[in-house]
């Protein structure tokens, strides 16, 4: 990135184009927000150039105008574009439009009024200063456009010609804010010259000129491929306003469609893009300074996707960017895939409905679990056609997902979330360069290869890990899938649907057990300080562990097993409480038996590799037999 400051004509008067992305904000500068107070600027500029002019011609000595103190207009962002032989330098504005914008309405108004003057060759030099900051000369460019030194918005393209020229267009009741911006100036400097005559009056004017010229500075920040214009944006702004990163991608994609003469670049949009200015598409993801809205959400998906790279949400616009130069897609293919990408994202999040019961509950799942980082692979995976990836090997793979992430949470300790970036990137790597129909194996073999926990080694987790340590919507996740299974394999079970999400979380044996679960008396001191620690493991694990409804008696929480049981009875709508009533009495063995027996339920709820189709190599095989 290189940050300069320049004079203004310094940056206007080479022959260069600088261009408002296709679909940027609309002109929204006005005389009572901003005009009035950046001519005020100018006359007070041209106010200190003209006194300084004055003192000089009174002592007879020369103005030292480089002591004069400018007025800074604030910085612009620009990204360099190619441009065809023959034509003039383009420079995309990634920021900065409106100033910009307003800065050549500026420069048109001064000229109109220099031109109205029949004076001295020297103010005629200044028309043609100022001509020079608003135009190219008429044979440099190798595009009718390149004459002039702004190319705005594309719905702005056939009305600034006009507002250019140097025929003063009709007033209108309805004129664009171009045009009435370009008449305030006109009036404004006519205004501030209105006191004075003559020669008095040409010096004020050529301060005016002069002084948009040198003393008028701006900082130009010229971006290299390195650079994030997102982040750039954002701290220019004060990251007061956070700037869309699907805006500048969209811009960049429209921009290079342009400049490759695609044809109805409108309809495109309407036809690929329009449906991101939905509501949906505009809410956040995630909390704080990290939060993004899920158009940026989703181009990263589709980017890491597409690419099977790790791709940074905060580096997003220079990725795309890297990519576009990369591989240089045809922009209705690259939209069109995109759209497709959007469409099976939604499905993901449930915005869009999926029709098939298993891939719902595992996308839920990993969602509630803070998977996201798998989320590239189950949309690409739903883009996918039949004969490549079919609806069974569909539901494994993402079961597959699903049985791996759970598995790992549960097991804990050395089964951490801290790698899965890398993880899934490597998974859908591998699932990219599968053979078609062969897509779900790859899938189940590179998640295997990760480190994917197995049935005993689930087992043992369950029956020793501080499960309720884990927070209560995992608690609740592990729990109630748990008891759906009872009551799917239950054939006498009514179908329902419960909302395990608003049940509460119990300890069969109370967290404070000391009062009513009283140890045997006969333990010897030692024995006894054993058997503390025994118990106080084994209340928090998973067999200890039930979800209740909001009628349960709270008040006996705490007491002993008498109490409680009955209590456990009036809770057989869920069905994981059956079991427990019908225990005669609850101790540490109890626990050890009931997590064991849930243990084999989650088995089948989430499978291990081999149940969904993992085939250990041959010399593993070799290896495990010897």
């Amino acid at each position: 990135m290189e940050a300069k400051t320049w004079a203004l004509g310094e940056i206007l008067k080479p022959e260069r184009r600088y261009i408002v992305p296709t679909f940027q904000r609309s002109y929204e500068w006005t005389e009572d927000g901003q005009w009035r107070l950046l001519f005020e600027d100018l006359v007070a500029t041209a106010d200190r150039l003209y006194q300084r002019r004055q003192f000089a011609l009174m002592t007879g000595s020369q103005p030292d105008e480089a002591t004069v103190s400018p007025h800074f207009l604030g910085a612009i962002v620009c990204d360099s574009l190619p441009f065809p032989a023959g034509g003039v330098a383009l420079r995309s504005v990634v920021d900065g439009q409106q100033r910009l914008t307003t800065v050549q309405l500026l420069l048109r108004g001064l000229l109109d009024v220099v031109q109205e003057v029949d004076g001295a060759d020297d103010l005629r030099g200044k028309a043609k200063s100022l001509a020079k900051m608003i135009g190219n000369d008429e044979d440099s460019g190798a595009a009718p456009e390149d004459v002039y030194k702004l190319w705005p918005r594309r719905d702005d393209r056939l009305l600034w010609p006009v507002v250019m020229a140097d025929q003063v267009p009709a007033h209108g009741r309805s004129d664009h804010l171009y045009l009435q911006a370009r008449r305030y100036f006109a009036k404004a400097a006519r205004e501030s010259l209105s006191e004075v005559n003559g020669s008095e009056r040409a010096e004020r004017l050529r301060a005016l000129v002069d002084a948009v010229d040198t003393l008028f500075k701006i900082v130009v920040i010229d971006l290299d491929h390195n650079d994030d214009a997102q982040v750039i944006f954002e701290v220019l702004n004060g990251r007061q306003t956070p700037l869309s990163a699907s805006d500048l991608v969209k811009n960049l994609i429209f921009l290079r469609a342009e400049f490759d003469k695609a044809q109805h670049l409108d309809a495109m949009y309407d036809k690929y893009w329009a449906g991101f200015d939905d509501d949906w598409w505009k809410k956040k993801v995630g909390t704080g300074h990290a939060a993004r809205g899920q158009r940026d959400v989703l181009l990263s998906v589709w980017l890491t996707a597409t690419t099977a790279t790790e791709v940074s949400v905060g580096n997003l616009y220079g990725e795309v960017r890297a990519y576009l130069d990369r591989e240089k897609p045809q922009t209705e293919e690259l939209l069109s895939g995109l759209k497709a990408f959007a469409h099976a994202y939604q499905e993901v999040y449930g915005e869009r409905v999926v029709d098939d019961e298993v891939l719902r509950r595992a996308y839920d799942n990993l969602i509630r679990l803070g998977n996201l980082t798998a989320v590239p692979l189950l949309t690409w995976l739903r883009t996918l056609p039949e004969e490549m990836l079919s609806r069974d090997d569909h539901r494994r793979a993402v079961q597959a997902v699903e049985s791996f992430t759970v598995r790992r949470m549960i097991a804990g300790a050395g089964w951490g979330t801290r790698n899965y970036g890398q993880i899934f990137v490597k998974v859908m790597s591998d699932a990219r360069s599968a053979q078609p129909c062969d897509v779900r194996h790859a899938i189940v073999a590179a998640l295997q290869r990760a480190g994917w926990p197995n049935d005993d080694q689930l087992r043992t987790a369950m029956l020793e890990n501080n499960f309720y340590a884990q927070n209560q919507q995992r608690q609740r996740l592990v729990l109630g899938a748990i008891d759906s299974r009872l009551r799917s394999d239950d054939l006498k079970q009514a179908p329902a649907s419960v909302d395990y999400s608003r049940l509460q979380i119990e300890h069969v044996l109370p967290g404070s057990w000391e009062a009513h679960w009283p140890l045997d008396d006969s333990l010897t001191e030692l024995d006894r300080l054993k058997a503390i620690e025994v118990r106080n493991q084994a209340k928090n694990r998973i067999g200890n562990l039930t979800l209740v409804t909001q009628h349960f008696n709270g008040s006996v929480s705490n007491l002993g097993w008498a109490e409680k049981q009955p209590e456990f009875a009036k809770q057989s709508s869920v069905l994981l409480n059956v079991a427990i009533a019908s225990v005669p009495d609850w101790d540490e063995s109890s626990i050890n038996q009931r997590g064991t027996e849930l243990a084999r339920i989650a088995s089948a709820v989430w499978p291990a590799a081999e149940a969904l189709g993992f085939e250990p190599p041959p010399d593993a095989l070799d290896s495990t037999s010897t």
